[in-house]
């Protein structure tokens, strides 16, 4: 079923062109919703490939299959169903992605470890062979489309297709990155988020692909939360192309690394926000800053616990600067902390300092703060050097109701 555009939606970029990256799109009828459903991009030979994965230990075989192909290094195609997770369905899951890679790698007279296949939508129903092989026929012969349309393909209870580009200079020579990401709900990333997919045409190593990825991600995707579910079939992929013609970064040695790396982290950075505004039933978007821990990734914790606690969320879908609710969720993290160092704002404003409420603190800026579409709530543990943001949406209604009736 269609979903309001989420209030905090952003407009589709206009995303490059990718030389030696085509996208087509396809309906193959996983579900009766009257739209395209499967992805097919296309990726000329030689093509690097890195990818971050869930830690759910009960994911999808596309996942399993994803993550022991992407140590080989090269790709040749990329495969999304929409409409069906194909997770928790055994062989013949199983069997229903090694069809549509041998298919896919007949076609393009490739090894089928370079063809990844994800899949997104319910949990517990296995592919549809036949369907799948269909639309895989189709999608073979299909005319290339635009970003857009791919990213919307992609889709299940997303509101608004989610996009984001950067460049960055290797010696002479301009690289572009585009990328595609889908995620509504269970977002609360171990590694990755939901299914996003980078496309560069840069000449990189596979090795330094995925060190930028990783790094990327630690500080992207594993730092968003919408409902502190981790899904079956999160995968992020980063593909290079090599068509840029600069010379290939091996390491952050090479010329123009860090650029690299930097425009990586940009557009993972981006995507993320998107998947966060884009929360299941989300009015507001949320960014936790955390400083003064003991170190980042306990900064991160401490960050994930206020992000997570429904009760914080609540009180920011109703506009209640109830920091009391954030004490509780700093004190429940599992983390260093100290009542009497601890110091909490909302929107620049602190409301308590040094485990103290301010004798002049005046609530009235912060419920100014709190009716706007973009809150921030700081936090100071008053320990040590670690700092972290980690960025959530409120919980309201909304997301209850899109939840109640998702398999219809």
């Amino acid at each position: 079923m269609a979903y309001p555009v989420s209030p905090l939606a952003s407009p589709f970029p206009a995303l490059p062109e990718i030389a030696g990256v085509t996208p087509h799109v396809v309906r193959a009828g996983y579900k009766d919703w009257g739209r395209c459903d499967l992805t097919y991009v296309t990726l000329d030979e030689g093509t690097a490939v890195a990818g971050v994965f869930t830690r759910n230990v009960c994911c999808s075989s596309e996942v399993e299959l994803g993550r022991d192909n992407a140590k080989q290094g090269r790709a040749r195609a990329l495969v999304v169903n929409a409409g069906n997770s194909n997770a928790f369905t055994g062989y013949r899951g199983r069997e229903a992605v090694e069809q549509i890679m041998d298919q896919v790698a007949a076609h393009l007279d490739c090894p089928r470890e370079q063809v990844f296949v994800s899949s997104t939508g319910v949990i517990g129903v296995p592919l549809p062979k036949d369907t799948a092989r269909e639309g895989v026929a189709k999608a073979l012969v299909a005319e290339p489309c635009s970003w857009e349309d791919a990213a919307n393909t992609i889709a299940t209870t997303d509101t608004f297709a989610k996009g984001a580009t950067a460049t960055a200079k290797i010696g002479d020579t301009t690289v572009i990155i585009s990328a595609i990401i889908k995620g509504s709900g269970m977002i609360a990333p171990d590694m990755a988020t939901m299914l996003g997919y980078i496309f560069t045409d840069a000449a990189v190593e596979p090795g330094f692909l995925q060190e930028c990825l990783s790094a990327a991600n630690i500080r992207t995707f594993s730092c968003i939360t919408v409902d502190s579910d981790t899904s079956t079939s999160d995968t992020v992929l980063a593909f290079a192309s090599g068509k840029a013609g600069n010379a290939p970064l091996t390491s952050f040695a090479s010329p123009g690394a860090h650029a690299f790396a930097a425009a990586i982290h940009d557009v993972c950075r981006q995507l993320a926000h998107l998947v966060v505004r884009d929360g299941e039933g989300a009015q507001k978007f949320i960014a936790v800053s955390v400083s003064g821990a003991v170190s980042d990734e306990s900064a991160r914790k401490v960050g994930m616990a206020i992000a997570n606690s429904p009760l914080v969320k609540t009180a920011i879908a109703g506009e209640d600067a109830n920091w009391g609710r954030v004490v509780m969720a700093v004190g429940k993290a599992g983390e260093p902390a100290d009542r009497d160092r601890l110091s909490i704002g909302f929107g620049g404003v602190w409301a308590a300092r040094e485990g103290l409420p301010l004798a002049d603190y005046d609530e009235a800026p912060v419920a100014a703060h709190l009716k706007g579409q973009d809150i921030s709530i700081e936090v100071d543990l008053g320990l040590g050097e670690g700092t972290a943001t980690v960025w959530t949406c409120d919980l309201t209604h909304g997301y209850i109701a899109i939840n109640a009736d998702y398999r219809s």
